[in-house]
């Protein structure tokens, strides 16, 4: 299994003094020396799940890795002086080429062996989503017709079937 956190795995010196580090994988380095503390978490991802106004579900093939060619929602990392809802927005209109209107929070998803800590939202779309180089494809499914066997994550699968829940 690929290493949670390889830049603490390959650091060997402290990035303020320069000292040999101790290291408390995956969690943490510290420097004896100087004081210094890096600790290491989950990176933090907004998602929107956009629904039509019909109640369909729009979905996108992702044209890159992870999953490249795998079906999942608009989403990303959340940036630095980004709420969560706006990185959820901003994904979408990159993605999807469409503004949404978020709706509600439909939950939080992450498991200790991953990298990453997923928002998910629930929003309305009312324009037409446009193919990008990140989403080739772009398809609305009936709740009743989604592509459960190409997925591209668990968190993926997990968020829809939450969506659905009245």
């Amino acid at each position: 299994m690929a290493s949670l956190t390889p830049a603490l795995d390959d650091a060997r010196h402290c990035p303020r003094c320069g000292a040999e580090p101790t290291k408390d994988p995956p969690r943490s380095l510290s420097c004896e020396h100087c004081g210094f503390v890096l600790f290491f978490n989950p990176k933090p991802v907004a998602a929107a799940i956009p629904r039509t106004p019909a109640g369909e579900i729009v979905l996108l093939r992702r044209g890159f890795d992870p999953g490249a060619g795998l079906w999942t929602f608009p989403g990303g990392f959340i940036d630095l002086g980004e709420s969560a809802e706006e990185a959820a927005r901003r994904e979408t209109r990159e993605e999807i080429g469409i503004d949404i209107t978020l709706r509600r929070l439909v939950g939080v998803y992450s498991r200790s062996t991953d990298r990453v800590m997923l928002v998910v939202y629930e929003g309305l779309i009312t324009e037409q989503p446009q193919p990008t180089d990140e989403a080739p494809t772009v398809d609305a499914f009936r709740v009743d017709a989604l592509p459960w066997g190409e997925l591209a994550f668990w968190s993926t699968a997990a968020a829809l079937q939450d969506v659905m829940r009245p």
